[in-house]
């Protein structure tokens, strides 16, 4: 959520900036802008709503200016308007900002009874007058800027503009995502990498607590508790701006369902070994000296990602005979959560930079626990933070509603319960080759439940003027109604819930009725017979019953209106085939409403603040 970029540059920059901001589109934003110094002043163009307003701004007198900043605004304080849209100005100074000042409002007080004056109800305007108050005191804007963000409790990516400085960006982050790119005579800052591939490849990725100065000459770090300077490795990304377009699909949410056969086989191939039942993680090393000390593991998410882990707990807990549990991040720790240095905590992030998440595996890394990371950003914050990482092979997600990057997730717990499994001792080798070879079928079996796209559609059609719905599954099968739920209510905004099948009769089947579907997930498996008692109740209540359920288990199938099928498969693996359909269907109820697909209203693609 929010964007930032920014440009030292030798030409005209506005158009780097609105280009590296449709880049960051993704991270959702209800307001944009652009700030460009020229001729010892600034030009600010800003607008509520989509960047084609902005853009059209530009049309009518594109800023002539050489170093800029932009941002994408997703409204935390104060509605979403122009005048709370980024960049914001006082005197020489414009600052964008992303995360939360916590203590705005006293900063905000105390300044007031000093005669500033307030233009916004943002916590970010505060930022550029404490950095001109500072500059009346000490003439260097690394100092200002360093002297404002000391009093500002709360996370931040923060840059600065003066007029009186004009070749120059000077930015820092706390708790939320930075980077710098290196250019020719050009130096940029944005939040995240896609929005500078056009322009570089070349990164340096910023910690908690690095201040950066941008000149055309290169970038310079600092600490900003103590501004001696540091270094950070210059890492060459090998995206293509080309990986982030469509793809000839009508949108980006479409194209990553479709990828997923692939990604899925990207993240599995290299780490499923020559022989038979082996699975490499290489990654893990730096914990294998704790493994024999780790009694309980820990799942740490938000979102997709928790529904992810739900499906890892059953898989872990199988395979490896550990105890594991799930932990909504943003929950875990406000209850002095029992964790130790017995414990392995595994955090599961798309991006790397939640929030929630982050923020629990400080609580946890500060107990004691050994820290794990899955996620799909390479040198993200998460990645950073924790003693192995162990990467999904997605690719760039742009759809704000993740697909390829949950079941890549999702295949990372496979790997990890078979490696633990193995690694401990309690899970034997004709088992283990069992799985892995029903993990490399899983790819070509996507494929085949991808390929009936056009009968998904056709149901889809039937169901686009629901009101409300219920998913229901039990066992693994549980969590995939989960997100299928998730993922109707974020596209289409219609109400739906996720239920264990068996809780069914424990209230929600008060809500049956002629208008209100159910959609099962019932595969094959241990529990399957169980469900379709559930499926009579809806039957018998005149409720309308859409299944996903396996080839020619016939049963299933004719106790449903409408059914979604899948190949035969490994019961625990079945949540990768199962989820496809509900991706598409939400995916189709959307379209077909007209909804912002890869944009829904009021969601961002990375959560960056609690």
């Amino acid at each position: 959520m929010c964007g930032i970029v920014g440009v030292v540059g030798k030409r005209p920059c506005v158009e780097i900036l609105l280009d590296g901001l449709r880049r960051l589109e993704y991270r959702g934003y209800d307001s944009a802008g652009v700030a460009t110094i020229n001729g010892g002043d600034f030009t600010i163009l800003r607008s509520a709503g989509k960047l084609s307003k902005l853009a059209r701004l530009v049309e009518q007198g594109a800023p002539e200016g050489t170093v800029g900043i932009g941002h994408t605004r997703w409204a935390t304080h104060g509605r979403p308007s122009e005048a709370n849209a980024h960049p914001h100005r006082f005197r020489d100074t414009v600052v964008v900002h992303n995360g939360i000042i916590e203590n705005y409002a006293a900063l905000k007080r105390e300044l007031m009874v000093q005669g500033h004056e307030f233009t916004s109800e943002t916590d970010s305007e505060i930022i550029a007058h404490l950095v001109q108050r500072a500059l009346e005191h000490d003439h260097d804007l690394v100092h200002a800027v360093r002297s404002a963000l000391m009093r500002l409790h709360g996370s931040f990516a923060v840059a600065v503009l003066n007029v009186k400085y004009p070749d120059r960006i000077v930015a820092a982050r706390r708790m939320s995502p930075l980077v710098v790119g290196l250019g020719d005579g050009e130096s940029y800052l944005a939040s995240d990498v896609p929005a500078l591939l056009q322009v570089t490849r070349r990164f340096q990725f910023l910690e908690d607590g690095d201040l950066a100065l941008l000149e055309r000459e290169g970038v310079r770090l600092f600490s900003v508790d103590t501004l001696t300077e540091v270094r950070r490795e210059v890492r060459t990304v090998s995206w293509t701006p080309a990986m982030a377009e469509k793809g000839g699909y009508k949108h980006f949410m479409l194209k990553e369902i479709h990828e997923q056969p692939r990604s899925v086989s990207d993240t599995l191939r290299p780490r499923l070994g020559l022989s038979q039942g082996e699975v490499v993680l290489d990654e893990m090393g730096a914990l294998d000296k704790r493994l024999a000390g780790i009694s309980r593991v820990t799942l740490l998410a938000c979102g997709t990602s928790y529904h992810a882990g739900l499906v890892g707990r059953r898989l872990i807990e199988d395979l490896a005979r550990l105890p594991c549990e799930v932990e909504v991040a943003s929950e875990f720790r406000y209850r002095n959560p029992l964790v130790d240095s017995s414990h392995l905590v595994v955090a599961i992030s798309q991006s790397g930079e939640t929030a929630d998440t982050i923020a629990a595996v400080q609580e946890a890394r500060s107990k004691g626990a050994a820290i794990a990371s899955i996620c799909n950003v390479v040198d993200s914050t998460l990645a950073r933070m924790a003693d192995s990482v162990l990467y999904t092979y997605a690719g760039p997600e742009i759809g704000v509603a993740s697909t390829k990057a949950f079941t890549c997730q999702m295949a990372v717990l496979a790997l990890l319960a078979l490696w633990l499994g193995r690694r401990v001792g309690t899970l034997d080798a004709d088992r283990a080759a069992t799985f892995v070879q029903g993990l490399t079928e899983l790819p070509v079996q996507m494929e085949r439940v991808l390929e009936r796209n056009g009968h998904i559609l056709d149901v889809a059609r039937k169901h686009q003027r629901v009101r409300s719905m219920l998913y229901l599954g039990r066992g693994v099968s549980h969590p995939i109604a989960l997100e299928g739920a998730l993922k109707l209510k974020e596209l289409s905004y219609v109400h739906a819930e996720g239920y264990p099948a068996g809780e069914m009769k424990h209230g929600p089947i008060a809500l049956i009725d002629d208008s209100v579907p159910s959609l099962f997930v019932v595969p094959n498996g241990p529990t399957w017979e169980k469900t379709l008692s559930n499926m009579e109740e809806i039957r018998s209540r005149s409720g309308q019953v859409v299944a996903v359920v396996t080839e020619g288990n016939r049963q299933a199938a004719e106790l449903a209106d409408d059914r979604f099928e899948i190949p035969e498969c490994l019961p625990e693996l079945s949540p990768f085939l199962t989820v496809l359909p509900l991706q598409l269907f939400a995916y189709h109820v959307a379209d077909l409403k007209g909804t912002d697909v890869d944009q829904p209203r009021n969601l961002a693609k990375s959560v960056t603040v609690e």
